[in-house]
């Protein structure tokens, strides 16, 4: 549980840090939302930077926590955009804004990707055109997703440190 909530910390700081909402946590994973208040090229820069943050944060998790793991922890981080179902849902206590729909059945299954790839992110490709963000570097690569009938179009990066950006909030418009 310490542990958990040590790396539910540091997920949901990234997320806050990006300017995106932390929804809610799954198991030992998190599903966050970005676009909400903004749009979607500022979203998927958002999104990103959240990514990059994430995978700096856990490095400095890893190293607190090197006496108390056997192995290091590990993340898989999926990014899709497109339009979703986004308002209030649930009940009582349980009520939050959420988002529902094929974006985010994607962006789960792009996560799951991460596993096979090897890699701590798969991006779409209409995330990386929307911020603006060249990644020529990566492995671009057409992946079929369960429950769509075409291929999509993804970046995988092994290290989401290596995303070339910088806070949105203070670089503008575009990333390169």
């Amino acid at each position: 549980v310490y542990i958990l909530n040590r790396y539910f910390g540091i997920l949901g700081e990234a997320v806050d840090e990006a300017g995106g909402h932390l929804d809610k946590f799954i198991g030992d994973g998190a599903m966050a939302l970005f676009g909400i208040e903004t749009n979607i090229e500022e979203a998927s820069r958002q999104a990103l930077y959240a990514a990059r943050l994430i995978a700096e944060k856990l490095v400095t998790l890893n190293e607190a926590l090197q006496g108390d793991l056997e192995l290091p922890l590990r993340v898989g981080i999926g990014i899709h955009a497109a339009p979703a179902i986004v308002g209030e849902m649930g009940y009582g206590r349980a009520n939050s804004v959420t988002a529902i729909g094929d974006t985010v059945n994607t962006a789960s299954r792009l996560e799951k990707i991460t596993k096979d790839f090897g890699a701590q992110l798969i991006v779409s490709r209409n995330v990386a055109d929307h911020a603006g963000i060249d990644l020529s570097g990566a492995l671009d690569h057409d992946v079929p997703v369960r429950g769509r009938s075409t291929a999509i179009s993804v970046y995988v990066v092994e290290d989401a440190r290596s995303l070339p950006l910088e806070d949105p909030a203070l670089s503008g418009n575009h990333m390169t």
